[in-house]
């Protein structure tokens, strides 16, 4: 991030002298007048301007003055001090004053202004001055030798016209443009360039941000012009930039602007460039061009100023380049320089200005860089450096602003060395380590830096401990970032002693305690305040009148409420309020969508706030606004919308009913939002069909309501659509051709439980990522033009009626195949405005949970089509989805074997294959698949060893229960062959046995029963004999137990007398 604005170099400025003497008088005064009040107007000019003020809007009264006789007195007239005394300057451009930037002058240039024969100097620039077009009529002031017309809203071609001004010496069309109300540009224009070529006297040209894409002639006619001394045509779409032209007229040339052209990646510094000898800034900035840098530019000797940032120059710096010796500004920033910092970067001697951000050096600071005694700015941001700051630090005693962060620095900083840099304004450390306590930072910035440093941030430094009152020794700090770091502690009331402070970004911290109105006594100059994501208490009266007017305020996880702060509606300059998790209980006010004019931003989410939510009508006036009322308890209908609200989320609330006046009671011009979050509401009813007016809609999530019915046709228009989330409702139906065939651009399509029925859609588009339809009612084949989508990542069609084989062609999905070097973050630019991204979220079945993805959803790879009745062989051609995560084929009519090479599939982590008619072994590749966590064969056929291996033996049993398989984790034992082993085999072979042995029992005790029993019942004569044997025997049975029982008493009785 460049925090430093480089400024033009001081050695150039004698080539700059010439093409700015012109300038003297205006930059004097803008409102200067005539240096003698004897000074006559003359009448036609007088009325000439009136006319000119009477087609003006002038909110700041700048032309207050323009009233009386003589017009020579009048701010912004400038007259000819000879006689007759003719208006020779018309200087309206807007000052360097922000009331005057906040109330320009609009309107159109009255024709009048032709009667002004003697005009020489006309700037109208900075203001909303503009029309249709640039009047042709100011072709018409031959007398003109200035023209500033920059950063006005004029729109349409440029008049040829102008070419009649043959006397003009500068021009100035940068930056003319009109924004429409929806946020679009007109650019102003040329199809080329003709009429330039008669302006042989101009020694200056801009005409950045002028559309000369058509301009085919642009370098043919700028070569024709021999006084030019400064081009500027930054940001112009210009082609032909290498057409070689035979002869350089335009040697005179000391500043060429081609910065922002996008020239394309087979493209390369023009060798013309190397004739330009009078050169003093080249600006090629920001252009793709790749290659070594050309050595052609080594002839340019003059140079002081050298941009070539933003580019692919990947190679090393060249060696010639370090002879350009009046080199003060060098900029190779955002480039793919690689290795250590080039050591001959010493030999420039006179460089102010070096800026080798945002590429790849990665060794430490070189010692000899602390050497750039002339340094004033110092930019090694985002790259790779590591080790230490050097105490030599303190040889740069010019040093303004350096910028070491998102480096691998860390360490000691040196205190005493960093201490001597007297004139140090701006420090950037953030993005390293330096493990260092903040009294410690606050400590090297003490002595002369108290009284000069403006900027420092030390955002994601590893730094600690807590906020001391030295804090309140640093007078001039403009800009303090110490966010995401481990501070703690309390905030000191010193803070109010920083009477410039204009951005305070304490935010992620361990700070605590509370913050009252004293802790912002004097600073009056506050407009960004940030300090989120801290356990602070906020004691702030409701009647409290802060000193500041703030434009973005953040206080996130902070406890506020319950109550809402009324003081907020003071701040009317706001642009973002944050206020999510701040304890908030209350109703929303009235005044809330409307106490600013500039609210783009607003975040109330996660708190207590209840009741009813207004109408959202009256928000601002910016095209472009944020609104996120999501996870509170808010009920009711849903509120009318403005057309400027372009992302609102009411998710997680309790709203209830139709959405029916929502959406088609809208406002008659068409909605900007561009995404719409329903989510986990009471909603109900049919989807009305009027989605029309909200074309802009790039997301839409209704998940988790009550919604029936159909997918209405008017979905057909949402062409921006990219994601719509419809889960968990009870939407029915066809998924129609008219319906979604024209949403090109969508990427996530949630359908899963719902009732959808028919057959899965053929027309979906190559741009889907995420299918999700499970849980749903469709039946038929899955169709092979699903193999089309070849982004796919997610595809659900688990829990339907679908039948038939797999199709062969799902090898087609390339990002399920392919390993990517970097996966997509699925970041959608839903706005213009200042909060621009929405993260795509998914909640799927993986691993037999369901896990909610959202940031890690672009590394999410998974197939699931559980739960059908589809048959056959698993396709080989799947095995080659080697980055695939989740593959779930449970509870269909599957058979076959398990596929040889699913151990290609080596990024698996979830298999689940069961309750299918699966046969054979399971494939030894199988316990390959070292990231294997989740594995369910269950209620299959296979049969065999399970492979041995770290990865199978680790799951429970459960996962193979159902089958004929052995070994662990089962019970049974198998050999290393699969063959059952000599123990078990005599132990079948026994139980073998024993089974027969158990069957001739049974049988001879049948056969025994039934011979004795069955001739008594069926003979009668061995009946009668077989029970009076019975009888004879019961009866002697009975004798002998009478006598011996006698026996047994007698013998008792006879031992118990003879005792």
């Amino acid at each position: 991030m460049h925090f430093f604005t480089i400024p033009p170099p001081a050695a150039a400025a004698p080539a700059f002298i010439i093409f700015f003497g012109f300038f003297i008088l205006h930059n004097h005064s803008i409102f200067c007048n005539a240096t003698s009040s004897n000074f006559s107007c003359i009448p036609s000019e007088r009325q000439a301007l009136l006319n000119f003020k009477h087609d003006l809007d002038d909110p700041a009264l700048r032309l207050a003055s323009w009233v009386g006789h003589d017009c020579c007195n009048w701010s912004g007239v400038v007259c000819s001090k000879l006689t007759p005394h003719h208006v020779h300057k018309l200087l309206l451009g807007d000052p360097d004053d922000q009331f005057y930037y906040e109330k320009p002058l609009s309107g159109e240039i009255n024709p009048s202004l032709v009667d002004l024969k003697h005009l020489r100097h006309l700037d109208l620039s900075n203001s909303h001055i503009g029309g249709a077009r640039i009047p042709e009529f100011l072709g018409s002031l031959g007398s003109l030798r200035y023209l500033n017309l920059s950063y006005t809203e004029f729109s349409g071609m440029i008049p040829h016209q102008l070419g009649n001004l043959t006397n003009l010496h500068s021009l100035d069309l940068s930056s003319v443009y009109v924004r429409n109300n929806d946020g679009t540009v007109r650019q102003t224009y040329a199809k080329n360039l003709q009429w330039l070529s008669q302006l042989s006297s101009l020694r200056y040209l801009d005409m950045s941000s002028i559309d000369l894409d058509e301009a085919s002639d642009w370098l043919e006619v700028t070569n024709s012009l021999p006084s030019l001394e400064v081009l500027r045509l930054s940001s112009c779409n210009l082609n032909f930039i290498f057409r070689p032209i035979s002869h350089v007229n335009f040697s005179s040339l000391s500043l060429l602007d081609l910065s922002r052209n996008y020239l394309g990646n087979n493209t390369s510094i023009p060798s013309w460039l190397s004739s330009l000898s009078h050169l003093e800034v080249l600006n090629l900035a920001d252009n793709q061009l790749r290659g070594p840098i050309p050595e052609d530019i080594q002839n340019l000797t003059s140079l002081v100023h050298l941009d070539l940032s933003w580019n692919s120059f990947n190679t090393s710096i060249p060696s010639w380049l370090y002879s350009l010796s009046h080199l003060e500004v060098l900029d190779l920033g955002s480039n793919g320089f690689t290795g250590p910092i080039p050591e001959d970067i010493q030999n420039l001697t006179s460089l102010v200005q070096l800026d080798l951000s945002e590429n790849s050096f990665n060794t430490s600071i070189p010692s000899w860089l602390y050497s750039l005694s002339h340094l004033e700015v110092l930019n090694l941001a985002d790259n790779q450096l590591t080790g230490t700051i050097s105490s030599e630090i303190k040889n740069m005693t010019s040093i303004i602003t350096l910028d070491l962060s998102w480096n691998e620095l860390q360490g000691d900083l040196p205190t005493s060395s960093m201490a001597q840099l007297c004139k140090l304004k701006e420090i950037d450390l953030s993005g390293n380590t330096w493990n260092r306590s903040i009294s410690q930072i606050l400590d090297i910035c003490s002595g002369c830096l108290s009284d000069s440093l403006q900027v420092l941030n030390i955002r994601d430094g590893k730094i600690y401990g807590h906020l001391t009152t030295k804090i309140g020794q640093f007078r001039s700090l403009i800009d303090l970032d110490l966010c995401n770091n481990s501070i703690s502690g309390l905030i000191p009331e010193s803070l109010r002693q920083l009477v410039n402070l204009q951005s305070l970004d304490i935010s992620n911290n361990q700070m605590e305690g509370i913050i009252s109105e004293a802790h912002f006594a004097n600073t009056t100059r506050l407009k960004f305040l940030f300090i989120s994501d801290n356990p602070l208490t906020l004691k702030l009266g409701q009647d409290w009148v802060p000193p500041f007017q703030l434009e973005d305020l953040s206080m996130g996880s902070c406890h506020l409420g319950p109550k809402f702060p009324m003081w907020v509606r003071s701040q009317k300059s706001l642009s973002s309020l944050g206020l999510s998790n701040t304890s908030l209980a209350d109703v929303l006010p009235a005044w809330i969508f409307n106490f600013s004019l500039e609210l783009q931003y607003l975040d109330l989410s996660q708190n207590q706030m209840h009741g009813r939510i207004p109408n959202l009508m009256n928000v601002g006036t910016q095209r472009y606004s944020t609104i996120d009322l999501s996870q509170n308890h808010f009920e009711g209908p849903l509120p009318f919308v403005s057309s400027k609200v372009s992302k609102l989320d009411l998710s997680d609330n309790r709203l209830s009913g139709s959405i029916s006046q929502f959406l088609c009671s809208s406002p008659s011009e068409p909605m900007n939002m561009a995404a719409l979050y329903l989510a986990n509401n009471q909603l109900s009813g049919k989807l009305p069909n009027c989605w029309s007016k909200w074309n802009n809609t790039q997301v839409l999530n209704l998940n988790n309501n009550g919604f029936n019915g159909g997918i209405p046709s008017s979905f057909g228009s949402l062409i921006f659509l990219q994601s719509l989330h419809l889960r968990s409702n009870n939407l029915s139906g066809i998924l129609s051709l008219s319906s979604l065939q024209n949403c090109t651009n969508l990427v996530t399509l949630d359908l899963r439980q719902n009732k959808f029925e028919g057959n899965i859609p053929t027309w979906l588009r190559t741009s889907l990522r995420f299918l999700i339809a499970g849980f749903n009612e469709f039946h038929g084949h899955i169709p092979e033009q699903l193999c089309a989508l070849n982004s796919l990542q997610i595809l659900d069609l688990s829990n339907n009626n679908l039948f038939g084989p797999i199709p062969k062609c799902f090898n087609n999905f390339s990002i399920m195949a392919i390993k990517r070097a970097k996966s997509p973050n699925f970041l959608y630019n839903v706005s213009d405005g200042r909060i621009t991204s929405y993260v795509e979220a998914a909640l799927l079945l993986i691993k037999g949970k369901s896990i909610e993805y959202n940031k890690t959803l672009a590394f999410v790879n998974i197939m699931d089509l559980s739960g059908n009745s589809l048959s056959g062989h698993i396709p080989l051609e799947i095995t080659n989805l080697s980055n695939l995560l989740s593959l779930n084929l449970s509870n269909n009519l599957l058979d076959g074997e398990i596929l040889v090479k699913i151990g290609n599939m080596r990024e698996l982590e979830s298999i689940d294959f069961s309750k299918n008619k699966l046969s054979g072994e399971i494939p030894q590749s199988m316990s390959s698949l070292n990231f294997l966590s989740y594995l369910n064969l269950s209620y299959n056929n296979l049969s065999g060893k399970i492979p041995t291996g770290t990865q199978l033996q680790s799951f429970n049993s459960s996962s193979f229960v159902g089958n004929k398989l052995c070994g662990p984790p089962l019970t049974p034992n198998c050999s290393t062959n699969g063959e059952v082993t000599v123990v078990e085999k005599n132990r079948k072979e026994d139980d073998h046995e024993m089974s027969w042995f158990y069957i001739g029992m049974a049988v001879g005790f049948i056969v025994g029963f039934w011979g004795v029993c069955g001739s008594l019942i069926f003979n009668r004569t061995w009946r009668h004999s077989y029970f009076r044997i019975l009888d004879c025997i019961k009866d002697q049975i009975y004798v002998a137990s009478v006598l011996k029982l006698r026996w047994f008493r007698e013998t008792i009785t006879s031992c118990y007398n003879n005792q």
